[in-house]
């Protein structure tokens, strides 16, 4: 079994978009993944480890839920589904050095557990972008949207 890596929040509007602008999304019935390499570390600020630095080593997270979902308490509760899904598969499934963001949809509420693991793990294989290759070598289109 592989080691955890360390998750990171995304808590800047600039590093929202940024994975927007430079990197991948997939989307999926429960959910929308976006994924961008991180390509150079910012620069420490504060004491080694602090929360505001981004190491190539972890693994950067951000939530999202726009009021096309529901209202506050709709939005609140498809935050929270997302982050137990993340806290659950990503530390061991998503490659380190790159920024996700999660952005939630009006089925992330009501899709089932099993199914909304599968949509996240098939976002993840599609962007090409799980922590080992499986090997079978699909191609990924990556032109303009």
């Amino acid at each position: 079994m592989r080691a955890a890596n360390r998750l990171r929040r995304l808590r800047r509007r600039p590093e929202f978009l940024r994975v927007q602008r430079n990197g991948r999304r997939f989307a999926t019935p429960g959910l929308v993944l976006q994924a961008c390499p991180v390509h150079q570390p910012a620069t420490l600020s504060g004491p080694a480890g602090s929360s505001g630095s981004a190491h190539l080593d972890d693994i950067g997270i951000g939530f999202t839920a726009s009021k096309k979902v529901g209202n506050a308490v709709a939005r609140n509760r498809a935050r929270r589904r997302l982050k137990a899904l993340v806290r659950e598969h990503m530390p061991t499934a998503a490659k380190p050095g790159v920024d996700y963001v999660v952005i939630a949809r009006q089925g992330t509420i009501t899709r089932p557990w099993p199914a909304l693991q599968q949509d996240f793990m098939a976002a993840l294989k599609r962007l090409k972008m799980l922590a080992r290759d499986d090997g079978t070598g699909d191609k990924v289109r990556t032109g303009q949207r």
